[in-house]
């Protein structure tokens, strides 16, 4: 009896082992297929967000690129008809030669115009053409002496990546413009075994990076620099200008 007893006992404690083993087998595979379930909502999260700053990134560079061709318009090629209409109109010879220059003149400018309507110049570019031309730009103003230096190869960048590069290099020298005043602004572009940087200096005011920023501004460019697997960072105190890293892992 006592043997019977015991066989019942080890029966039923290995029932109640398999019973309890399935359970945790089972709760374990639906807790696995949960953060399955998190982590692709995660990644679609990460991903849309990804997206979104693309598109955004897209968005301002268009505004921006419309906002240079109304410049252009009022005032190189509109100047530039204005001319041509009283050259033209002159009964001097050599004034109405010169009108006509004008005219080929301002056909080359809008030709170069239309080319910038659409993002497709980004693909054509190199981010060491686009550095130059905003530097370039900055100086034709007289407003501060501009320093362009290349370190290494050329870049090799995709799309969404030089997107992101070109959209912060711009609010950065436009920041310096707004807010440092500098005397000098230089941007050096280094491609190495490491990976590849940008460094953006001024030399102008300058300002505590302890202090919390009112705006989002530098927030913002350092999220977009991790959307590509890069980083945002900034050196600056008052009175000693600013620095800047973008950095970008091979």
């Amino acid at each position: 009896m006592e043997e019977e007893s015991q066989i019942v006992f080890i029966l039923f404690a290995g029932a109640f082992l398999a019973a309890l083993m399935a359970t945790f087998v089972v709760a374990m595979v639906i807790l696995h297929r949960q953060r399955q379930v998190q982590n692709k909502q995660k990644m679609e999260q990460l991903q849309l967000e990804h997206e979104r700053t693309l598109l955004n990134i897209e968005n301002e560079i268009q505004q921006e690129t419309m906002s240079h061709i109304g410049r252009e318009l009022h005032d190189n090629i509109g100047q530039l008809l204005s001319l041509s209409k009283l050259y033209l109109g002159s009964s001097k010879p050599e004034k109405q030669a010169e009108g006509r220059e004008l005219i080929t003149k301002v056909i080359s400018e809008v030709r170069g115009l239309s080319k910038t309507l659409n993002l497709d110049w980004v693909e054509s570019i190199s981010i060491r053409e686009f550095a130059k031309q905003q530097l370039d730009r900055i100086q034709a103003t007289g407003f501060c002496q501009t320093e362009l230096d290349q370190e290494g190869d050329p870049w090799e960048l995709e799309k969404n990546q030089k997107l992101v590069f070109i959209r912060v290099i711009q609010e950065c020298l436009n920041n310096a413009i707004k807010h440092a005043s500098p005397n000098h602004v230089s941007i050096q572009i280094i491609k190495n075994e490491s990976g590849r940087k940008i460094i953006i200096k001024d030399d102008g005011k300058g300002f505590d990076t302890t202090i919390p920023s009112k705006g989002s501004g530098m927030t913002n460019l350092k999220k977009r620099m991790e959307t590509i697997g890069g980083e945002f960072l900034i050196h600056s105190s008052l009175g000693n200008g600013t620095e800047i890293k973008l950095l970008l892992p091979n």
